[in-house]
């Protein structure tokens, strides 16, 4: 990578259930990113079989999914999710996360995308 080219950054934060980032393509050169997902969710202390779901998609396609019980009642859990993306000259991403559950509630949906040097 030139000197003159720093490591891109991109990343969403929401207080809700659906998260979307989209990642512009660059036209000179392609990119690789580390995604990161996270969820967080407050369990209440006295609701009986409480679940939390994470599904990743990109560009529509459906990348990873998830689903678990959730735990620590009366505090936080949350599911996480990693993985790398190529991204060739030209095109752009969109990425998107959906949370859904049951008996907790969603707090954080954060979607982080670090180009890996």
């Amino acid at each position: 990578m030139p000197a003159n080219i720093k490591p891109e950054l991109w990343r969403t934060e929401v207080a809700e259930s659906v998260a979307l980032l989209n990642i512009p393509g660059a036209l000179q050169r392609s990119r690789v990113f580390d995604i990161d997902v996270s969820l967080w969710v407050k369990v209440p202390p006295d609701h009986p079989g409480p679940w939390h779901e994470l599904v990743l998609e990109i560009d529509g396609q459906r990348q990873w999914q998830r689903r678990i019980q959730s735990s620590c009642p009366g505090q936080t859990d949350g599911l996480d999710y990693h993985c790398l993306i190529v991204l060739e000259a030209g095109p752009a991403v969109r990425l998107r996360a959906l949370a859904a559950s049951h008996g907790s509630v969603v707090q954080r949906l954060v979607i982080e995308a670090r180009e890996d040097l």
